[in-house]
């Protein structure tokens, strides 16, 4: 797979001004390297304050950072000229649907971001069935956005995004504000579209079992990179996850608890790999 997003030594700080002179800075990002592969499915975690949604910001030119840079397909995102293409490139989906739904009609508030781009009204109708046929929204075309489940919103704010056809979605704690069913339904949603449509997909969640779907998972820690790998192995850092405020998936925590506090790579991340790993271990037994 060939790199969508490459980012380069970055380093962001946001500042506190008073008639032009910083009085303060606060560094949130340091010196971050990584790539995101197109067509993967990555997960960023890291406490409160960790830099995350920063970098979400950064990743369709919201946000530009101090030194370093980010390209998307090779376009620097600071690039002025170019904001546009990268903003049709990469949508993002925050955690609040509410906030990003602006119509009274969800096929209307859907066609809201193709309408704004000029695409002509046919192929708005099309992409608009299409995109709220993919998060299986479409039998509620014509409802008011008031009367759906969070989930619901949450689906049609995608649908917003994936209508605007970008090939990548980077969707910051979509599922914080869910009950479990809503939380299931995005989550379902953002895999398939994952791997379907190619899209590819960066998952801002603070639900470790959210992140063990992913391909890779990234966590990130006072604004420096701490881990970068597949989610078997990331979680298999159980001491040094929490040592920095963040959780194991429960399978994880079991089966780590079941080995007396000791690490293992093979630690299950799913409910299905644990029962196998407990029918093992009392095997041994």
């Amino acid at each position: 797979m060939d790199n969508f997003i490459e980012v380069k030594n970055v380093t962001f700080g946001y500042k506190d001004y008073d008639n032009n002179n910083i009085l303060n800075e606060t560094c949130v990002i340091n010196n971050i390297s990584f790539n995101v592969k197109k067509g993967e499915f990555l997960a960023l975690l890291g406490h409160n304050g960790s830099g995350k949604s920063t970098l979400a910001k950064m990743f369709n030119g919201m946000i530009t950072p101090d030194k370093g840079e980010i390209l998307i397909e090779g376009i620097r995102s600071d690039d002025d000229d170019r904001k546009y293409e990268i903003r049709s490139k990469v949508g993002l989906v925050f955690q609040n649907p509410d906030n990003q739904i602006v119509a009274s009609i969800v096929e209307e508030d859907v066609a809201f971001g193709p309408e704004n781009l000029g695409v002509p009204p046919k192929e708005i109708r099309e992409r608009v069935d299409e995109a709220l046929k993919a998060v299986d929204m479409y039998e509620y075309r014509n409802f008011a956005p008031h009367k759906l489940s969070g989930g619901q919103k949450q689906r049609t704010a995608i649908a917003g995004i994936i209508a605007m056809q970008p090939d990548c979605i980077v969707l910051d704690e979509p599922t914080a504000m869910l009950d479990p069913k809503g939380r299931a339904e995005v989550m379902a949603t953002i895999k398939k579209l994952n791997k379907e449509k190619n899209i590819t997909v960066i998952l801002i969640t603070h639900y470790m079992d959210e992140a063990a779907a992913a391909d890779r998972v990234i966590v990130i820690d006072n604004g420096d990179l701490l881990i970068d790998d597949t989610p078997k192995k990331v979680f298999s850092h159980v001491k040094l996850l929490k040592e920095h405020g963040l959780d194991v998936p429960q399978s994880a925590e079991i089966a780590y608890m079941l080995k007396g506090g000791k690490e293992n790579s093979e630690l299950p991340i799913n409910r299905h790999r644990c029962v196998e790993y407990i029918v093992d271990l009392l095997n041994k037994n």
